[in-house]
């Protein structure tokens, strides 16, 4: 007895489908699954372009461990549920990153002060200032997006056509270079 799942595929016609790229399997797959998707994280504070992002990546991640031989099937939904799994799973850590997301001190050797009218403070602020517009344009861009904006790093790679750890490791950069000059600046009293 052979069992059917997406309406007339059978698991093994959907990995056969999945691995020579057969676009009417495939297109049923992705189409049929993506509602479950989409409930669960509206139901978890997402919105419909979330469900779309993650279904898109999970639907990837799926289909590329099924031609790499890394999922096989073990039973008649196997393969219905190993999407929905890998969904939820990129789902929730997106949500665990959200929610654990820090923010990087730039200059963490500033004082606490609790007078507004301190001229050191007012002193330091004007060289955070004058340091953070002597950076490169890529770099007052990247900062002023990611902190002020409050842009996601997908954002900020996309609006300058890199890939997320590119934006990443440039943002990192950027901080280490303002952190270099506060350190020579308090070295030397500058």
């Amino acid at each position: 007895m052979q069992e059917y799942t997406f309406r007339k595929y059978s698991q093994e016609e959907i990995i056969k489908g999945i691995k020579s790229n057969n676009s009417e399997i495939i297109r049923q797959i992705y189409q049929t699954e993506f509602k479950k998707t989409e409930q669960f994280i509206l139901a978890n504070n997402g919105n419909q372009e979330d469900a779309k992002d993650i279904y898109q990546e999970a639907f990837v991640a799926v289909w590329n461990n099924v031609r790499s031989g890394k999922f096989t099937p073990d039973n008649g939904t196997a393969i219905n549920g190993y999407l929905y799994q890998i969904a939820k799973n990129k789902w929730l850590d997106k949500l665990r990153s959200l929610k654990n997301k820090t923010k990087t001190v730039l200059l963490d050797n500033i004082p606490d002060r609790s007078e507004d009218n301190d001229p050191d403070l007012e002193a330091n602020h004007e060289w955070v200032t004058m340091a953070f517009q002597n950076l490169g344009d890529n770099c007052k861009e990247i900062l002023k997006r990611f902190y002020y904006q409050k842009e996601s790093m997908e954002q900020i790679a996309d609006s300058f056509n890199w890939t997320p750890a590119t934006a990443r490791n440039n943002k990192y950069r950027c901080i280490q270079r303002l952190k270099e000059k506060w350190k020579t600046k308090t070295e030397t009293g500058n």
